[in-house]
């Protein structure tokens, strides 16, 4: 074989999959850091609010200015999103302080996932129901009226943020409700059904259609909800649009009040910086619709809703 077919052979095969390219993906994969379960986040106070063997998981608590034990102020907590596989209240803490920013107490619960926690979707329902119970629980020392608890979250965590809300027991072991449902939910780009059709289907709960049916939530809400807002994009391809649409239905249909708020274009994440100014804009109305929706439920200060 001639030397220029030799090194051009050569070439090929450095450029190609199981050459030089393949060669670097490990080491890229290396570089990606794992998700660390954070103990604590600046501008907050940790509590660990539930103990599993040697799991302690915590929820972050931001106070607003003037902020006293005898203020029985409303309360925002706020689940993160990541298809109960991965994130954690890094990003839902944003949503804490948000709330602070605006005279509520703010909270940002972890859950274990997949990735931390080798953790199924009922146990991240499981975790954000616990969560509750113990805000309740606390609710003196924390200077919030457990009557004026909204519950909040993204994605996979306005799942977790909507099975607070409902009254029967959960598809979790020792998944009680909480005492006092949330007052209000606010969900962004939510997962509600997880049958065929819905988010993950039955192959995210072990291809048993039976674990999917039972922790649906449109499947197994009760017929009276709190008021409820969503927000979602008709361009989502993780979490279908269609899904909030048939979900508002549902909650209208058995006499409960829910808004449904459209981003036409946008997909998941739909505010994230990603979308550059589409979503910065998304981002500043969904704020200010939810300000709007709570303060026509008693639970936020309206002419403080410009605040930043």
């Amino acid at each position: 074989m001639k030397p220029t077919i030799i090194l051009g052979v050569a070439l090929l095969c450095l450029l190609s999959p199981c050459g030089l390219l393949h060669a670097q993906a490990p080491a890229a994969a290396a570089e990606k850091k794992a998700e660390v379960t954070p103990l604590s986040l600046p501008g907050s106070e940790p509590f660990v609010f539930r103990k599993i063997g040697d799991v302690e998981l915590r929820l972050h608590v931001v106070k607003p200015k003037g902020w006293t034990k005898e203020d029985k102020r409303p309360c925002l907590v706020a689940y993160f999103g990541g298809g109960w596989t991965s994130g954690t209240p890094e990003s839902s803490i944003r949503w804490a302080k948000w709330a602070a920013s605006h005279g509520l107490v703010g909270i940002a619960p972890d859950y274990r996932t997949r990735t931390r926690f080798q953790a199924v979707p009922e146990d991240c329902i499981s975790d954000g129901r616990a969560s509750v119970r113990w805000i309740e629980d606390h609710a003196a020392e924390l200077g919030i009226d457990p009557n004026k608890i909204i519950a909040a979250g993204g994605s996979a965590g306005g799942h977790v943020a909507a099975w607070t809300a409902i009254s029967a027991p959960g598809p979790g072991k020792e998944d009680a409700a909480p005492a006092i449902l949330p007052a209000a939910l606010v969900l962004f780009n939510p997962v509600t059904d997880t049958k065929e059709g819905g988010y993950g289907g039955p192959k995210r709960f072990g291809n048993k259609p039976e674990r999917a049916l039972a922790a649906s939530v449109p499947d197994q809400m009760q017929a009276k909800m709190p008021p409820t807002i969503v927000f979602h994009a008709t361009a989502d391809s993780t979490v279908p649009y269609a899904n909030s649409v048939a979900f508002r239905d549902k909650l209208l249909a058995t006499g409960n009040r829910c808004e449904l708020v459209t981003f036409e274009g946008l997909g998941h994440s739909y505010y994230s910086t990603k979308y550059g100014e589409a979503g910065k804009a998304a981002l500043e109305k969904t704020q200010a619709d939810a300000a709007t929706f709570l303060g026509s439920l008693g639970l936020f200060e309206t002419d403080t809703a410009s605040k930043k």
